[in-house]
């Protein structure tokens, strides 16, 4: 058996190299990588002496050659096949192992020019990869140093790879072409006529894996499966680890990342539970508990088969509380051992542990998207992602009474709520708790009015609480009706023809009103 070598990660090729000469398998190799395993004592022979024919023109061709493509593409079966390579003096190539230049590190890197990019774009390591993945009957291919404990186990056992094992090295081998091959089209997709990079390029090749298939998509008449990013970003959703429940459904995935991108984005120990893609209720705490208690006091109708999102670690404590409600699944950082005993005894709810990630300064290292997409009728929809986050700085105080330090804090925690409400959205906070919750409505003043009566369900007062509203207040009726309620503080973008119109009237209620300058839409 022969095996060709020519990787450009060596992460483990030389103990996979010993390994393969150990079974008696004849190496070749090319360039660096032949430099490493002759450096270490192997008899491996380069592939220059192999095809008769030298490296040139700075290493761009070396493999593109008869004598390595025919010794992977020609079927064992076919016996003109075989008779043409010992014409040719051609041996055939039983095992390949490659990984690419590394061109989608390259580009990531800040200052990458469009020459380094191209240089670092491999020909020869995807023409063989192909050869031998079309091959796979005859030919395994190893494209990922993940994959060489596998292959040595079976080798050791068998003294060859099975069927189906060949068949899957090939699939991962397409696949890996695909993603490269995509990288590239990206990249070079977006350069524009002066240099610069759009974030669009002009094709999107997006790659994603799939992590499981579901039980059904929002209805059971339809078929789903979730994917996760090549590379998914520390502190997303398809990174968490199930601890116990029944698989997650379409829906329970949807409302879970609602639930969890909402509560991450406070740094105070916070509670988030979702209902149908919305908010329900939110609320800060001293602890788990108490945000948990908080936001349950919102609105404990549509709590029931609810989301439950913590950004701390649950204990006990807060778990045999949780555990009174129906709760089709908990998302948090951690949990302890007596929480996990607590929950035992209700098999069916679905514990999600996802490891917050480390701060940063760029929403990737945040764990959210950069882009968002949208599917529509034969296309996408693509966008850079709602990351904005409001400063208090950013606030403009357009009333004549100014804010209290309460106020702020009130109109700034329900802002960060407003955003993951769907439009159109207002909401009625106090006391770093949603009070009132009003959500896809056609018109403003019916979701102010929704808040209101869920509110007055609840037992909840409004009296003194603050409201904030995703999009700007098109007249002044609907800034009556939140005030009527009870409110003493508004904050909302601003922007509409009428801003005064409305301002007046904040002056006129006696109201305080602040601008955000930023639109939350969310549909």
């Amino acid at each position: 058996m022969n095996a060709l070598i020519s990787v450009s990660d060596k992460t483990g090729i030389l103990e996979f190299a010993q390994a393969l000469h150990a079974l008696g398998i004849t190496l070749l190799s090319t360039g660096g990588t032949a430099q490493l395993l002759a450096g270490a004592g192997l008899p491996v022979t380069e592939v220059a002496e192999h095809t008769g024919f030298p490296e040139m023109l700075d290493g761009r061709v070396k493999t593109l050659h008869p004598t390595i493509h025919g010794g992977l593409l020609a079927r064992r079966d076919l016996p003109e096949h075989m008779a043409a390579l010992q014409t040719h003096g051609i041996a055939t190539i039983d095992l390949l192992v490659v990984n690419l230049y590394p061109f989608e590190a390259t580009v990531a890197k800040p200052g990458c020019t469009l020459d380094d990019a191209i240089e670092n774009i491999d020909i020869g390591g995807p023409a063989m990869v192909r050869s031998a993945a079309k091959n796979w009957k005859d030919v395994g291919v190893l494209t990922d140093a993940s994959q060489y404990p596998g292959v040595l186990a079976e080798l050791k056992a068998d003294g060859k790879l099975t069927d189906s094992t060949r068949f899957s090295l090939s699939v991962a081998a397409f696949n890996r072409i695909s993603q490269y091959d995509g990288a590239i089209s990206d990249y070079l997709s977006s350069i524009q006529p002066d240099g610069s990079r759009s974030l669009f390029a002009s094709q999107s090749n997006s790659q994603f894996t799939k992590l499981q298939d579901l039980r059904y998509g929002e209805n059971a008449h339809q078929q789903a499966a979730l994917y996760r990013d090549l590379h998914p970003a520390p502190g997303s959703l398809v990174t968490a680890k199930q601890l116990q429940g029944k698989e997650l459904s379409y829906n329970n995935i949807a409302d879970a990342d609602a639930a969890w991108e909402c509560v991450k984005g406070f740094t105070e120990s916070a509670c988030v539970i979702v209902k149908h893609a919305n908010p329900c209720g939110v609320a800060l705490g001293v602890d788990a508990l108490e945000a948990y208690s908080k936001a349950f006091k919102t609105d404990a109708t549509s709590a029931f088969g609810g989301i439950i999102a913590l950004n701390r670690p649950l204990d006990e404590r807060a778990a045999l509380q949780i555990s009174k409600q129906f709760v089709e699944v908990l998302i948090a950082p951690g949990f302890t051992p007596q929480a996990l005993e607590v929950f035992k005894a209700k098999a069916n709810v679905r514990i999600l542990q996802i490891d917050l990630p480390p701060g940063g300064d760029t929403p990737w290292k945040q764990g959210r998207n950069l882009i968002d997409i949208k599917r529509v009728g034969s296309g996408l929809l693509m966008q850079t992602a709602d990351n904005h986050e409001l400063a208090l700085g950013d606030l403009k105080v357009v009333s004549q009474l100014q804010p209290t330090p309460a106020q702020l804090q009130d109109l700034m925690f329900a802002w960060k709520v407003a955003k993951f409400v769907k439009s159109n959205a207002i909401v009625f906070c106090a006391g770093g708790m949603t009070m009132g919750v009003g959500a896809g409505q056609m018109s403003r003043l019916d979701s102010a009015r929704i808040a209101s009566i869920k509110a007055e369900h609840a037992g909840l007062s409004l009296k003194g609480t603050a409201v904030a509203s995703d999009a700007f207040f098109p007249f002044r009726d609907g800034l009556d009706v939140v005030v009527d309620a009870g409110a003493n503080c508004v904050i909302q973008p601003g922007g509409s023809m009428r801003d005064q119109e409305v301002i007046d009237a904040a002056n006129e209620r006696g109201v305080v009103m602040v601008l955000s300058g930023v639109r939350h839409f969310r549909h």
